[in-house]
């Protein structure tokens, strides 16, 4: 596992200096998430009455539309990788791990990605990091026998149902959702929800 610190992060994001104080408050005062499942909501309209929402949407974001929400709960398995056309901002209100990857190292021939390939990153309570637009990331891994909880900002209308059915042809098969293309592994079970099975290797665990 490695610091969020680390240069070897910086392929794949950077720290922003947002101060998380009242969103970390907010969070912690919600219920917590039954063991074993994880949570994610897009939008949070508690959330988005806090000042770090205006910085988020004025700065971060270049006065766009945007969405804060979160994932939370219980996780120590990559199970899939996804990626956006636009940055993601995680808030981290506990300290979790990050698995990640590059979007260059997708085979584009068979829309398959080598699970050998991902790196681990200890994220500590309290940090934002901004993933780029070319990270493949998924639900954080818990510290331990600890719940994660995380704020998540994206442009607004990302991760809600598609407006169309795809054909499954070219990379509209990973498109699961709005501005959300997934390839998940075949010890998942993402594939009842439609998922690409694309992650060849290990379902890598912390």
């Amino acid at each position: 596992m490695q610091a969020i610190t680390s240069e070897n992060f910086k392929p794949y994001g950077r720290i922003l200096p947002l101060d998380l104080t009242e969103f970390v408050d907010c969070i912690s005062k919600r219920a917590a998430v039954p063991a074993g499942q994880v949570s994610y909501e897009p939008s949070v309209a508690e959330f988005e009455h806090l000042p770090v929402f205006g910085e988020l949407s004025r700065h971060v974001f270049g006065d766009m539309p945007v969405e804060l929400g979160h994932c939370s709960g219980w996780n120590h398995k990559l199970n899939g990788l996804e990626y956006h056309r636009s940055s993601e901002i995680d808030m981290a209100a506990t300290d979790l791990i990050l698995l990640v990857g590059r979007q260059q190292d997708i085979d584009w021939q068979t829309f398959t990605y080598d699970t050998a390939k991902v790196e681990g990153f200890l994220v500590p309570a309290g940090t934002a990091v901004e993933l780029y637009a070319t990270t493949l990331h998924f639900a954080p891994c818990s510290v331990g026998d600890r719940e994660f909880r995380m704020g998540v900002a994206l442009p607004r209308g990302t991760n809600e149902p598609l407006d169309f059915l795809p054909d499954r042809s070219g990379e509209d098969r990973l498109l699961l959702n709005k501005n959300k293309w997934l390839l998940a592994h075949k010890e998942s079970g993402l594939e009842k929800d439609g998922a690409w099975i694309g992650l060849t290797g290990e379902n890598l665990s912390v």
